[in-house]
Order: structure tokens, then C-alpha cells, then sequence
């Protein structure tokens, strides 16, 4: 059976940095622990006037093409997935297809394009498609190219501006991966809700507790979905477990969450038991308040043990590394955490090679998926290449004041063409203007 899975990654950070401590708390008259802490978040990455969701997607694509000696012809489709897309009939994908021609001998003209929309989850949506079309041998041994890249901006003054942040993930899709093999099993969890939306509006409208209480009843889901098919799943199966991360905050309920399902019936559960008791079993009460009410007990007790502690520390954490350096990334948040997993795991001399993550990708609507991937021989040599930290040191760091502006910069309603660069575009695709039909113009700058 072929193996199929993500061969390259890049990640291309926004050129900006907004200081959540340091200078977005003060601004705001709060204390920085509140995101610090509360959030999980240290700063937000944002984009600098001439980059978007095509240049950060392109800037992506092409350092990833290009270390790979890959020229478009090797590419037979091209999948973005974005939220934050600004066209409802023409697909960023084309947009990227097109800076990348300017660099790249030949063109994408027999490459399939297409743009997935189901908020966050559709980056691993957009894997899925890849996954199918080369294993239903459609693809003529061409690889296909996944780009999540989205400027997650809330309006000025939302609960959810400290959570904002810019960036985009490349990834390529092939058979004989050298990072990871994609499970042929999954689960989902999926529900008509109204917890995160953008009716035809750039800025969402969230209902934050809301979104919260959705996404972990549709993870639980999705992970009731995936043992299904899989088989029960146990807390040592697995050497990272990245989920969607919208900030740090959220995936510290949804691990313990994850973490005390798969430890029921187990023997962790049972050597728990003498500190915190067992799980609560519905037959045991009379009602489902009281049956919740313990569940809530024992959750509280269970995240303050030091087994709970150290699988955590040890599986989870890693994963957030990165995103409390950059914020939220819409669709390209998962991928996010599978590197930052992956680059913490390279850094500390892990021998993880056959050893399997558990991936948790989410969106807003709503939607849950959980599938399994299986870490690849080439792995340290293609996340060596990452030049992420390199990327977070040289962002410019901006004053409030300079926030504003850039933000009102990236408001499509006002439109300002005359902010000033905050950096020099150097070596990558930059915003060039407008066209005769108002669409949006790129140039590869040198």
C-alpha cells in the first residue's frame, strides 16, 4: 500500500510583532497576566502593509519549492485554505499560482486549484483532498501543494484581539513522505452551531464561551469517532498530540479533557485512584447534574497530579511553543503545532522515528477531525530546514500606536493605500497595487 503524507514543510511568519505584556496590556489599562498567563500568549505576529494571504502563502510555497528543487510541472495541485480570503469567486490559490510563476521556469496551467472554507479545519481538510487524490492514483506522480494562510484580525476593541496573528503554513503532500504518514483512519465530530461566523463581514463575530464549550464537545467527538475505527486510544500511544491552537488557553482544557478519556479503564486510572478516586460512571448517580458535577470534581483533581503534569509537560507543551510566540493562525494553527512539536522534539534529541502524533484540527460551525500520523525517517533533516526562529527574531516590534495603524491598514472597509512600510520587503513576493478590475497585484521583490 502507498504510503502518502506531508513530504516539506515551511512557515512564513507576519513581518510584525505586537508585544501582548509589554504593549498591548498597558494600552488596554490590563494586567499582563491576563494573556501571559490566561491566554498563553507572549505576542502576536502581524503583517506588515505589503504582505497578505497571497504573499505569505507564496513567500511559503516558493522557499519550500525551491529547497526542494521542485519546479511546477512536479506540482499537480495547488489547495489554500483560508478564512481570510477576499474574493467569493476567484480562489487565493490562483493568486499564488501566479506569483510563483514569476520565479519558477514553466507554469501550473495543468495543476488543479482549488480553496477550502470550514473556518480553521479546512488546512486538514485541504490534506485530506491531497491524501485521496494521490491515493486514488489521479495525481500522474506529481505531489500537490496544501497552503494555510490567513490574517486572523478581530475589529479593534473585540475579545478576541489578543489573539490575533498572521502567518502562513506550506506543506507538500506526496507519497514516501519525509516528515509524516497520514493515518487511513479518522474521526469526526461535526455540528450546525453558531459559536464563530463572518456573514459576509471581514471581521467575525464570536461567541467566546460559546466557542469553547463547541470545541471541545465536538474534539470529544471526533475522538469517540476515531476509536471507532482505530481502536481505543491510550495517553502512551502517542508522542505529541497537536491540536488547533487559538491560543495556548483552550488546549490546556481540551489535553485534560482528551487525556481523561483515554485513561479510563486503564491502569493509570486505577493508579490514580488511591490520590483522586476513579472517573465517575454515569449508572453510579441519580440524575446528570450530579453525574457532571463529579466529572467537574474529578477533572479539577486529575490536572493537578503530577502524572496528568508530566504527560503534558512532555506531549503537549511542545506543541504550543511557537503559537504563544505568534497568536492564532486560523487554518494554519494545527500545522503550526505539528512543527513546533516536531522542532522541539529535534532540539532535545528525540528518537522518534515510527512513533505517532495524534492530530486534533478544529473550525468554527462546527467541526472536529482526530486522525493519527506516523513520524517519517527523513523527519530531522526536513524540520532542520524550519527557519521559524531566525523569521520570529528579525519581526519589527510596534508601539500601540503603530498597531492601530496597521491594522486599519488591513481593514478591508477603509482601504488606506498610504501607510507606510513598517520593513523592506527583501527576497520575497510583495503587495503591488490594484488592478483595472480592483483585484489585488503582486510582484517578486529581489
Amino acid at each position: 500500500m502507498t504510503s502518502v503524507g506531508i513530504d516539506a514543510i515551511e512557515i512564513h511568519t507576519g513581518k510584525l510583532k505586537l508585544d501582548l505584556a509589554n504593549t498591548f496590556a498597558p494600552a488596554k489599562g490590563e494586567e499582563p497576566e491576563k494573556y501571559t498567563k490566561g491566554l498563553g500568549l507572549a505576542a502576536s505576529s502581524f503583517p506588515d502593509t505589503y504582505e497578505d494571504i497571497v504573499t505569505m502563502g507564496a513567500n511559503a510555497a516558493h522557499r519550500l519549492m525551491k529547497r526542494r528543487g521542485l519546479e511546477p510541472a512536479d506540482i499537480g495541485r495547488i489547495d489554500v485554505a483560508t478564512e481570510s480570503a477576499f474574493d467569493n469567486s476567484k480562489p487565493v490559490s490562483t493568486y499564488i499560482a501566479g506569483c510563483l510563476e514569476q520565479v519558477f521556469e514553466g507554469d501550473f496551467h495543468h495543476a488543479n486549484k482549488g480553496e477550502r472554507k470550514f473556518a480553521c479545519i479546512s488546512g486538514t481538510q485541504s490534506l485530506d483532498d491531497a491524501y485521496n487524490w494521490i491515493k486514488a492514483d489521479r495525481n500522474r506522480g506529481r505531489s500537490a501543494l496544501v497552503i494555510a494562510t490567513d490574517t486572523a484580525l478581530y475589529a479593534r476593541g473585540d475579545a478576541g484581539e489578543a489573539t490575533q496573528g498572521a502567518g502562513a503554513v506550506a506543506m507538500l503532500i506526496g507519497e514516501d513522505p519525509d516528515l509524516v504518514e497520514l493515518s487511513t483512519e479518522q474521526g469526526y465530530g461535526s455540528a450546525d452551531e453558531t459559536d464563530f461566523l463572518k456573514p459576509n463581514q471581514q471581521f467575525p463575530s464570536v461567541d467566546g464561551k460559546r466557542s469553547v464549550q463547541v470545541y471541545l464537545a465536538r474534539m470529544r467527538e471526533a475522538l469517540e469517532d476515531f476509536e471507532s475505527v482505530s481502536g481505543d486510544t491510550h495517553p502512551d500511544d502517542f508522542v505529541l498530540v497537536p491540536f488547533h491552537t487559538p491560543f495556548p488557553g483552550m488546549v490546556r482544557k481540551a489535553a485534560l479533557l482528551g487525556y481523561r478519556h483515554m485513561i479510563r479503564d486503564t491502569s493509570i486510572e486505577e493508579e490514580l485512584a488511591a490520590e483522586i478516586g476513579r472517573q465517575p460512571r454515569y449508572e453510579a448517580f441519580e440524575d446528570e447534574a450530579a453525574f457532571l458535577d463529579a466529572v467537574r470534581e474529578y477533572t479539577d483533581a486529575l490536572k493537578g497530579t503530577e502524572t496528568y503534569l508530566e504527560w503534558y509537560d512532555r506531549v503537549i507543551a511542545p506543541t504550543l511553543e511557537i503559537a504563544r510566540e505568534v497568536g492564532n493562525w486560523y487554518t494554519g494553527s494545527v500545522h503550526v503545532a505539528r512543527a513546533s512539536g516536531l522542532k522541539h522534539a529535534l532540539e532535545n534529541d528525540w528518537e522518534i522515528e515510527g512513533k505517532k502524533l495524534l492530530v486534533g484540527s478544529y473550525g468554527s460551525g462546527a467541526q472536529a477531525e482526530i486522525h493519527a500520523e506516523t513520524v517519517q525517517p527523513g523527519w530531522e533533516e526536513e524540520i532542520a530546514h524550519l527557519t521559524v526562529d531566525e523569521q520570529l527574531e528579525a519581526r519589527r516590534d510596534i508601539s500601540f500606536e503603530e498597531y492601530e495603524r496597521v491594522h486599519d491598514a488591513h481593514n478591508h472597509d477603509k482601504r488606506l493605500d498610504d501607510v507606510e512600510e513598517f520593513t523592506v520587503p527583501d527576497g520575497e513576493f510583495a503587495f503591488d497595487g490594484w488592478g483595472r478590475m480592483g483585484e489585488r497585484k503582486y510582484r517578486f521583490v529581489e
